[in-house]
Protein backbone atom coordinates (compact mmCIF):
# COMPACT_ATOMS: atom_id res chain seq x y z
CA UNK A 1 0.00 0.00 0.00
CA UNK A 2 1.38 3.74 -0.60
CA UNK A 3 1.57 6.56 1.09
CA UNK A 4 -1.66 8.82 -0.18
CA UNK A 5 -0.07 11.94 -1.54
CA UNK A 6 -2.43 15.01 -0.46
CA UNK A 7 -2.66 14.32 3.16
CA UNK A 8 -4.75 17.33 5.66
CA UNK A 9 -4.73 17.89 8.93
CA UNK A 10 -1.31 16.79 10.76
CA UNK A 11 1.12 17.27 13.13
CA UNK A 12 4.00 19.17 11.48
CA UNK A 13 7.08 17.52 12.29
CA UNK A 14 8.50 14.04 13.05
CA UNK A 15 10.42 12.84 16.37
CA UNK A 16 12.30 10.95 17.77
CA UNK A 17 10.93 9.64 21.15
CA UNK A 18 12.97 8.28 24.23
CA UNK A 19 9.89 5.99 24.99
CA UNK A 20 10.86 3.99 21.44
CA UNK A 21 13.70 2.98 22.81
CA UNK A 22 18.00 3.84 21.14
CA UNK A 23 17.47 3.71 17.42
CA UNK A 24 13.89 4.68 16.62
CA UNK A 25 12.15 7.42 15.16
CA UNK A 26 8.48 7.85 14.70
CA UNK A 27 6.95 9.62 11.88
CA UNK A 28 4.25 12.12 13.41
CA UNK A 29 2.66 13.74 10.19
CA UNK A 30 0.72 12.80 7.01
CA UNK A 31 0.09 9.10 5.86
CA UNK A 32 2.76 7.43 8.11
CA UNK A 33 2.01 8.73 11.29
CA UNK A 34 3.30 6.94 13.92
CA UNK A 35 5.48 4.54 12.16
CA UNK A 36 8.79 3.68 13.75
CA UNK A 37 11.86 3.50 12.34
CA UNK A 38 14.88 2.08 13.07
CA UNK A 39 17.76 4.01 12.91
CA UNK A 40 21.75 2.79 12.41
CA UNK A 41 23.94 4.22 15.58
CA UNK A 42 26.77 5.53 13.44
CA UNK A 43 29.63 7.87 13.78
CA UNK A 44 28.73 11.71 13.13
CA UNK A 45 25.10 10.69 12.64
CA UNK A 46 23.16 13.43 14.75
CA UNK A 47 19.45 13.49 14.12
CA UNK A 48 17.60 17.15 14.21
CA UNK A 49 15.71 17.54 17.16
CA UNK A 50 12.69 17.08 18.22
CA UNK A 51 11.84 21.52 18.85
CA UNK A 52 14.39 22.00 15.20
CA UNK A 53 12.06 19.75 13.12
CA UNK A 54 8.70 21.09 14.53
CA UNK A 55 9.99 24.18 13.62
CA UNK A 56 11.30 23.26 10.45
CA UNK A 57 8.17 21.54 9.09
CA UNK A 58 5.95 24.17 10.05
CA UNK A 59 8.04 26.46 7.83
CA UNK A 60 8.05 24.08 4.75
CA UNK A 61 4.02 22.94 5.19
CA UNK A 62 2.85 25.32 2.20
CA UNK A 63 5.52 23.48 0.08
CA UNK A 64 5.88 20.21 0.50
CA UNK A 65 2.44 18.58 -1.51
CA UNK A 66 4.35 17.30 -4.76
CA UNK A 67 7.82 18.84 -4.41
CA UNK A 68 11.18 17.40 -5.03
CA UNK A 69 13.46 16.88 -2.18
CA UNK A 70 17.33 16.79 -1.98
CA UNK A 71 18.75 15.50 1.19
CA UNK A 72 22.62 15.82 0.94
CA UNK A 73 23.46 14.12 4.20
CA UNK A 74 20.61 12.09 4.70
CA UNK A 75 21.44 10.29 7.90
CA UNK A 76 18.85 8.69 9.76
CA UNK A 77 16.41 9.87 6.69
CA UNK A 78 14.23 11.54 9.40
CA UNK A 79 13.88 15.12 7.10
CA UNK A 80 12.91 12.73 3.66
CA UNK A 81 10.23 10.32 5.29
CA UNK A 82 8.71 13.49 6.64
CA UNK A 83 8.50 15.06 3.74
CA UNK A 84 7.46 12.22 1.98
CA UNK A 85 4.53 11.37 4.47
CA UNK A 86 3.18 14.67 3.68
CA UNK A 87 2.59 14.61 0.28
CA UNK A 88 6.41 15.00 -1.66
CA UNK A 89 6.45 13.32 -5.03
CA UNK A 90 10.43 12.13 -4.39
CA UNK A 91 13.03 12.46 -1.87
CA UNK A 92 16.52 12.03 -3.58
CA UNK A 93 18.63 10.79 0.22
CA UNK A 94 22.54 11.43 -0.03
CA UNK A 95 24.68 8.72 1.84
CA UNK A 96 28.06 8.44 2.12
CA UNK A 97 27.67 5.93 5.32
CA UNK A 98 27.37 2.46 3.53
CA UNK A 99 25.78 1.23 6.68
CA UNK A 100 22.95 3.76 7.16
CA UNK A 101 22.45 3.79 3.39
CA UNK A 102 21.41 0.38 3.42
CA UNK A 103 18.80 1.04 6.47
CA UNK A 104 17.36 3.95 4.28
CA UNK A 105 16.77 1.04 2.18
CA UNK A 106 15.35 -1.15 4.39
CA UNK A 107 12.96 1.72 6.03
CA UNK A 108 11.85 2.40 2.21
CA UNK A 109 10.96 -0.95 2.13
CA UNK A 110 9.17 -1.33 5.15
CA UNK A 111 7.51 2.12 3.94
CA UNK A 112 6.36 0.22 0.91
CA UNK A 113 7.08 3.26 -1.01
CA UNK A 114 9.55 3.75 -4.40
CA UNK A 115 9.57 7.59 -3.80
CA UNK A 116 12.42 7.33 -2.07
CA UNK A 117 15.74 7.73 -4.10
CA UNK A 118 18.95 6.57 -1.80
CA UNK A 119 22.45 7.03 -3.39
CA UNK A 120 25.46 6.17 -1.67
CA UNK A 121 27.83 8.28 -2.44
CA UNK A 122 29.63 11.84 -1.42
CA UNK A 123 27.15 14.73 -1.31
CA UNK A 124 29.68 17.24 -2.86
CA UNK A 125 30.84 14.07 -5.70
CA UNK A 126 27.39 13.54 -6.24
CA UNK A 127 26.41 17.03 -7.03
CA UNK A 128 29.21 17.64 -9.17
CA UNK A 129 28.34 14.66 -11.35
CA UNK A 130 25.16 16.28 -11.63
CA UNK A 131 24.32 17.64 -15.16
CA UNK A 132 21.14 15.91 -16.23
CA UNK A 133 17.92 14.99 -13.32
CA UNK A 134 14.22 15.00 -14.55
CA UNK A 135 13.16 16.94 -11.82
CA UNK A 136 14.62 20.64 -10.42
CA UNK A 137 14.79 20.39 -7.04
CA UNK A 138 12.12 22.11 -4.84
CA UNK A 139 13.28 21.62 -1.26
CA UNK A 140 16.90 21.08 -0.37
CA UNK A 141 18.07 19.74 2.93
CA UNK A 142 21.91 20.54 4.30
CA UNK A 143 22.87 19.58 7.32
CA UNK A 144 26.54 17.49 7.32
CA UNK A 145 28.55 16.01 10.56
CA UNK A 146 29.87 19.48 11.67
CA UNK A 147 33.40 18.30 12.43
CA UNK A 148 33.66 18.73 8.58
CA UNK A 149 32.99 21.98 7.78
CA UNK A 150 31.34 21.33 4.37
CA UNK A 151 28.98 24.27 4.37
CA UNK A 152 30.71 26.43 2.07
CA UNK A 153 31.86 24.01 -0.90
CA UNK A 154 28.21 21.74 -0.57
CA UNK A 155 25.87 25.19 -0.92
CA UNK A 156 28.52 26.40 -3.86
CA UNK A 157 28.24 23.06 -5.73
CA UNK A 158 24.54 23.45 -5.04
CA UNK A 159 24.24 26.26 -6.47
CA UNK A 160 26.48 26.12 -9.49
CA UNK A 161 24.88 22.84 -10.24
CA UNK A 162 21.62 24.48 -11.69
CA UNK A 163 19.20 21.60 -9.66
CA UNK A 164 17.53 24.30 -7.64
CA UNK A 165 14.21 25.22 -9.20
CA UNK A 166 13.96 29.05 -8.71
CA UNK A 167 12.08 30.02 -5.61
CA UNK A 168 13.72 26.57 -4.45
CA UNK A 169 13.62 26.40 -0.27
CA UNK A 170 17.19 25.31 1.31
CA UNK A 171 17.14 24.21 5.10
CA UNK A 172 20.62 24.45 6.46
CA UNK A 173 21.63 23.48 10.34
CA UNK A 174 24.68 24.40 11.92
CA UNK A 175 27.31 25.08 14.33
CA UNK A 176 25.28 29.00 16.50
CA UNK A 177 29.01 29.95 16.28
CA UNK A 178 29.54 29.58 12.94
CA UNK A 179 29.17 32.11 10.07
CA UNK A 180 27.71 30.95 7.28
CA UNK A 181 28.67 32.36 3.67
CA UNK A 182 25.89 31.02 1.25
CA UNK A 183 25.30 32.38 -2.61
CA UNK A 184 24.49 35.76 -3.02
CA UNK A 185 21.25 34.69 -4.79
CA UNK A 186 19.60 32.69 -1.78
CA UNK A 187 17.38 34.79 0.23
CA UNK A 188 17.48 34.15 4.15
CA UNK A 189 13.56 33.77 4.62
CA UNK A 190 13.67 32.32 8.19
CA UNK A 191 16.08 31.69 11.35
CA UNK A 192 16.75 30.61 15.28
CA UNK A 193 18.64 28.79 17.11
CA UNK A 194 18.17 26.35 19.37
CA UNK A 195 20.61 25.19 22.36
CA UNK A 196 23.87 25.23 20.30
CA UNK A 197 22.58 24.21 16.88
CA UNK A 198 21.08 27.32 14.38
CA UNK A 199 19.23 26.55 11.50
CA UNK A 200 18.26 28.77 9.07
CA UNK A 201 15.71 28.50 6.08
CA UNK A 202 16.71 30.44 2.43
CA UNK A 203 14.79 30.95 -0.83
CA UNK A 204 16.68 30.26 -4.37
CA UNK A 205 16.56 33.80 -6.41
CA UNK A 206 18.46 32.63 -9.38
CA UNK A 207 16.61 33.11 -12.33
CA UNK A 208 15.19 29.88 -14.26
CA UNK A 209 18.00 28.53 -16.57
CA UNK A 210 16.98 28.80 -20.66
Amino acid sequence: MFCQKNIANHTPYLATQRGLGAGQLRIIGGCWRGRKLPIVDADGLRPTSDRIRETLFNWLAPTITNSVCLDLFAGSGALSFECLSRGALQAIMIEKNPLVARQLRQNSEQLQTDDGLIVQQDAITWLHNQQHIQHTIDIAFIDPPFNYNLWESVTEQLHYSQLLAPNALIYIESPKVSVLKVPTQWHLCKQKKAGDVAYRLYENKSAATP
